[in-house]
């Protein structure tokens, strides 16, 4: 009886009844006679997820009530109290935000400067997105570091130790300016 049941328990290997070298490997079943005695344990059988609680349901119709509580809250002053007036001071805008607005209302074409802007951010997020992913790269940041030290060296030396040099920039630099800004000053 002992055997019977042992080898009832073990898994026991089928092959596959068709001879050919390209069947898939062989199927392994447990050959345990044994049926679940109640309903209770075949449902422990199957893996299915719990019923949902109506835990969560309660907390967001409890928390939905207590903020609508809070907002039927009226706060009244005892008539032994007497509120002081407060002094209404009006919220003064800085300069640079009054200029601001003065540029923006002599504006003529707002659409193409709001696209030109918008085209600046897409374009200064695809730098910082350039930048870092070349920061990952083993030698290049080295090596990028090294150029710009030696670029700003070589302009140093060029443009700014003497002084026929550092007027010549000076020179370059406000007709450049001149010329962006249209101005004849």
């Amino acid at each position: 009886m002992a055997s019977t049941t042992a080898a009832a328990t073990t898994p026991t290997r089928l092959s596959s009844s068709s001879s050919s070298s390209s069947s898939p490997a062989p199927l392994i079943i447990n050959a345990n006679p044994r049926r679940p005695e109640s309903s209770a344990a075949a449902a422990a059988l199957i893996n299915s997820p719990p019923p949902p609680s109506g835990s969560f349901l309660h907390l967001r119709a409890t928390t939905a009530y207590y903020a609508k509580m809070a907002r039927n809250v009226i706060a009244k002053a005892s008539a032994g109290e007497v509120a002081a007036p407060q002094a209404v001071t009006a919220t003064t805008t800085p300069e640079i935000v009054k200029t601001l607005q003065d540029a923006w209302d002599k504006v003529e074409d707002k659409y193409a400067v709001t696209s030109l802007a918008v085209a600046g951010g897409v374009a200064l997020w695809g730098s910082v997105g350039m930048i870092s992913a070349i920061e990952k790269l083993p030698l290049i940041p080295g090596v990028l570091e090294l150029v710009g030290i030696g670029y700003t060296g070589w302009f140093a030396y060029k443009n700014l130790v003497f002084q026929p040099d550092r007027e010549a920039l000076i020179r370059k630099i406000k007709d450049a300016y001149k010329e962006i800004t249209g101005s004849s000053s």
